[in-house]
């Protein structure tokens, strides 16, 4: 029986590769999908190929630090890949259509080249994206996959671009909603920057001339006014940067990602924002897999890779372990205390009359409806905290220069 070296990931991203015995190439991919791995390349042989690295390798290679399509050019590329196949082209056609019209971006038209080589050479359109890990998702690959097992790869890429579109919109909602607080904070730091190195310094050196006692105050703000400029200033900063080094070093490493996922779910105000956010997330993801026709153990695990919480996460991995039937999800995910019971009843809704993703549509409503009311309380309540607190230290510097103002004109007319 002929041996073949492959290489292939696995459902996290890894590369795994190694040697299997099968009857044919063909074979050998039903093997692979057998052990769970996405396969990028499979050839015949115990070793790995010789000779010069492919496009599709070298593209590979250069993206393993970014994506090589943004979300953007993603949901560009499956729409008019979607609208190509249902006017009737074939999957080479479409692929070698949008190569010519995608001259002005060299990484796509790189990409869509080496998708079209890899059909012509045979290979299934999922297997050509799961040979782009760093584009291509989990979710993408195995609806795609799914898509093609059905016949229906044109409505395959039509709930990919619905589905996308519904979390980038998810997304810029948080995003525009942190925007305008973003702004007050920045702007009001900048002032009080701006004042503290600026504006006292001059007022101090004044009030020395003039020889007088100051208020208590006054002095505090002058104290504090020298604490930031000079070089006790730039050992602040460099103190601050440290600080932040080392949180950003913190939260990047797996405890301080569980701890701070933790706290989100946990902190008031904010905790809802995470939670609707996230529940919105596991909600679309899974619905979309599902009426794709993926296996739910399947579809499970790569939703707890997009779900975006590493606890929900965590949670959603446990009721897969805890899941014998391969159908019934509710009960696992009811056990865990982690999701609420409105979503496991309404989930459990869904098994019982056998519609799993219109249950998780109306899951999905029902959490994005509540994400767009947490988040005007969460504005309520932040915007006049923020202007409140900006406008408390600006106060209080006005009434301390004012203070010292007010004695020393007392001072000249006695």
């Amino acid at each position: 029986m002929p041996t073949f070296h492959y290489t292939a990931r696995t459902r996290d991203g890894r590369r795994a590769e190694g040697t299997l015995e099968a009857a044919d190439r063909h074979a050998a991919l039903l093997e692979l999908q057998r052990r769970q791995l996405i396969p990028v390349r499979v050839h015949e042989g115990g070793a790995p190929a010789p000779g010069r690295p492919t496009l599709g390798e070298r593209l590979r290679r250069g993206s393993r630090r970014r994506p090589a399509l943004s979300l953007r050019a993603l949901l560009q590329f499956t729409q008019e890949l979607s609208d190509l196949l249902s006017s009737g082209m074939t999957l080479g056609e479409a692929l070698h259509a949008m190569a010519r019209r995608a001259s002005g971006d060299t990484t796509a038209t790189a990409l869509i080249t080496d998708l079209r080589d890899q059909i012509i050479r045979g290979s299934s359109l999922s297997d050509a994206l799961a040979s782009h890990p760093e584009t291509f998702p989990p979710l993408y690959v195995s609806m795609v996959r799914a898509g093609e097992a059905a016949g229906s790869l044109a409505e395959a890429l039509e709930r990919l671009v619905r589905h996308y579109q519904r979390a980038q919109e998810t997304r810029e909602r948080i995003l525009m909603a942190l925007t305008y607080p973003a702004i007050v904070l920045t702007v009001g730091g900048l002032t009080v920057v701006f004042i503290m190195v600026v504006v006292i310094p001059r007022f101090a050196a004044i009030f020395a001339e003039l020889g007088s006692t100051l208020p208590l105050p006054t002095r505090i703000l002058i104290g504090l006014s020298r604490a930031v400029t000079g070089v006790r200033g730039l050992v602040l900063l460099a103190v601050l940067a440290a600080a932040g080094l080392a949180i950003r070093r913190t939260l990047k490493s797996e405890q301080g990602r569980e701890w701070w996922h933790r706290m989100q779910l946990r902190l008031p105000l904010i905790r809802d924002v995470a939670a609707a956010a996230a529940y919105t997330q596991f909600a679309q993801t899974l619905g979309s897999l599902l009426a794709n026709g993926v296996p739910v153990l399947q579809a499970l695990s790569i939703v707890e890779h997009t779900v975006g919480n590493r606890v929900i996460a965590r949670e959603i991995r446990e009721a897969r372990q805890r899941v014998t039937d391969g159908s019934t999800i509710s009960g696992p995910l009811a056990a865990g205390k982690v999701f609420p019971p409105l979503l496991t009843d309404m989930l459990a809704v869904g098994e019982r009359t056998g519609d799993m993703p219109g249950a998780l549509n109306h899951i999905a409503r029902h959490y994005e409806a509540q994400l767009d009311r947490t988040l005007k309380l969460f504005l309520t309540v932040l915007e006049p905290l923020l202007i409140v607190t900006i406008a408390t230290i600006v106060g209080f510097v006005a009434i301390s220069m004012l203070a010292a103002v007010f004695d020393l004109t007392s001072g000249l007319k006695a």
